[in-house]
């Protein structure tokens, strides 16, 4: 883990090579309108790594400089210095995954105020006065996918877990309510509540462990994000319970598809972050050029099992471009 010292050296040195990136500019507050900053909400992260790409392919296709800078934890107290950083360069939109839905406002809005066209990707903020648009997957709906896919998988019956990140991520939270919401729809299955592991395998594995001490007939877990899923399949694995307690995750990064294959996980829901890049490209080149802009885009997922992996091996995500 990098402390915020170095972190700042990092974003100080990122600033001047920014400085000294050549672009048209425009006559909007003196921005860039060349060049389009993507700030996601973390670094080495395959989603975000798939959305970087698409992003990139379609900002060269018509004709801009996508340049990306991410913090190395998803937090806001991370992201809000390589914001800041960006405001002083000014390109001309920045594309940007909160990492808080009310922190990540105030930094965001700064940038807004420089003139700079912000798009919001992946997550958004509670605040919907500040970003022009909002490009993510409907994880509503994808945490009612996982819903099903789960009764499926356990028969329609037993009690069930849902094991999310942090409080106050839009994106997980939206899935876990997602995921109650459709549960109501199966009289045979309960539901054992939204437990909170910080992001933390450890102690996603501390709260299976203590679940299943309470409830041993626990029959399904979801897990919101890829640390929930591998600190519940930890927690499965102690307890001699792996494959017996079916568990659903969420996305497809490189490590979960491997999960997957080995029957660690029995299904996995599915983004499509490429597109979501690509999306938000083009409502950021379209404020840039001052055309209209669609203020709300969700996208499609799909459930993954091992029976559909090679069908669907077009969701998975990269590790790199």
């Amino acid at each position: 883990m990098r402390t915020v010292t170095v972190m700042v050296a990092v974003l100080a040195t990122a600033t001047a090579v920014l400085a000294g990136c050549g672009g048209k500019v425009g006559n909007s507050g003196g921005v860039d309108t060349k060049r389009i900053v993507l700030i996601p909400g973390v670094a080495n992260e395959p989603f975000y790594i798939s959305m970087q790409c698409g992003a990139q392919d379609e900002a060269r296709k018509l004709g801009y400089q996508l340049q990306t800078q991410a913090p190395t934890q998803f937090d806001a107290s991370l992201q809000t210095p390589i914001v800041t950083g960006v405001i002083a360069n000014k390109p001309g939109a920045i594309l940007i995954a909160p990492t808080h839905a009310t922190a990540m406002a105030a930094p965001i809005k700064q940038a807004k105020d420089a003139g700079i066209k912000v798009i919001e990707v992946d997550t958004a903020l509670d605040d919907t006065s500040i970003a022009l648009s909002s490009i993510s997957s409907d994880n509503t709906k994808g945490g009612q996918l996982a819903a099903r896919t789960l009764a499926k998988l356990v028969g329609d019956k037993g009690p069930t877990l849902v094991i999310n990140t942090k409080a106050g991520t839009s994106t997980t939270d939206q899935r876990a309510q997602g995921f109650e919401a459709e549960l109501k729809n199966h009289p045979g299955m309960s539901s054992l509540g939204v437990q909170y592991n910080n992001n933390d395998a450890a102690q996603a594995a501390s709260i299976v462990t203590a679940t299943l001490a309470a409830h041993p007939d626990l029959a399904g877990i979801f897990a919101t994000n890829l640390s929930s899923a591998e600190g519940a399949a930890t927690g499965l694995r102690n307890a001699n319970k792996l494959g017996q307690v079916k568990l659903v995750g969420f996305d497809a990064s490189p490590k979960q598809v491997e999960d997957l294959k080995a029957g660690t996980v029995q299904a996995l829901i599915a983004q499509d972050p490429a597109t979501i890049g690509v999306d938000g490209v083009d409502q950021a080149v379209a404020a840039i050029e001052g055309k209209p802009v669609t203020r709300t885009i969700q996208t499609d997922m799909i459930a993954i099992t091992q029976a559909d992996m090679g069908a669907d091996s077009k969701y998975f995500y990269k590790s790199k471009c």
